[in-house]
């Protein structure tokens, strides 16, 4: 069986498999874009638990949620910015 495997990986062609290349600016655009749609759903969550606080209507557990949502959208937010000035820091460097 092993030699059938070596008969086998002796005959594939690897000069038309795609190589895969990662430059720094490939995997800034990656970061940058991933970083930036996770500080978007963040925004999107502090408004939609804003709303959810105004709307409450004085009900202490559902404002009690509203600002636990929007303290966690918060952390969020700082976390995926501490996370972009890092990635940038790394594969940008300091200019």
């Amino acid at each position: 069986m092993q030699i059938l495997f070596q008969r086998l990986a002796q005959t594939i062609d690897t000069s038309t498999l795609p190589k895969a290349e990662a430059t720094s600016d490939s995997l800034y655009t990656i970061f940058t874009v991933v970083i930036g749609t996770l500080a978007s759903v963040a925004l999107l969550i502090i408004v939609i638990a804003g709303l959810r606080y105004i709307l409450s209507g004085g009900d202490p557990a559902t404002m009690a949620k509203a600002k636990n949502a929007v303290l966690y959208a918060l952390i969020g937010l700082v976390v995926a910015m501490a996370a972009f000035s890092i990635v940038t820091f790394v594969l940008k460097g300091v200019s």
